[in-house]
Order: structure tokens, then sequence, then C-alpha cells
């Protein structure tokens, strides 16, 4: 597997300043995926956005990880919805003209 697309846990644990148990606890509710290779922790680069995402609502707006995965939860609900609404409007469309 290659590691590219990867980045180490303690990497992130130095560079936001939280602890492993933070991220521990984030992959116990499914909020991240942890990867162990070679008995190294790792998370796919694409979810680092979404991982400072949650640091910033713990740490910021102490959000426990119950709360943090309810928004997150929402922001997708939220998400499927406006692309359905979208969906719908394009086929409004094609009766109004």
């Amino acid at each position: 597997m290659s590691l590219e697309n990867f980045i180490p846990l303690d990497q992130l644990c130095t560079h936001y300043k939280v602890e492993m148990s933070f991220f521990t606890s984030l992959n116990d509710y499914g909020l991240i995926e942890i990867t162990t290779i070679e008995e190294s922790c790792f998370v796919h680069k694409e979810k680092t956005g979404e991982i400072e995402k949650m640091i910033r609502m713990h740490q910021e707006l102490n959000i426990n990880f119950e709360g943090i995965d309810t928004i997150f939860n929402l922001l997708k609900k939220i998400e499927t919805l406006q692309s359905q609404l979208i969906n719908t409007q394009n086929r409004l469309r094609v009766y109004e003209d």
C-alpha cells in the first residue's frame, strides 16, 4: 500500500497540538478512519479538511464528540437535500420552457 495518500497521525498531533486519544475517539465515533501500516497510524490526506473542522469545533467551541458526530451528520443531510433540490429544479425547468 502506498503511503503517499496518507498522513501519519503523530504529525497531525504535533501540527494541531492535540493528543493521539483525540484521533482515537474520532475513530471510535466513526468520524475518521485510522489506517495502521507497519505499526504506524495514518489518515487519508483527503480527510484533513474535515479533521481540521473537527479539531476547531472541539477546541474553540467546546463541542464534544457526540456533538461533532451530530453536526457532521446534519451537514451531510443538508448536502444531500441541496443536491436533490437542484435535481428537482432542473427537472422542473424542462416543463417550464
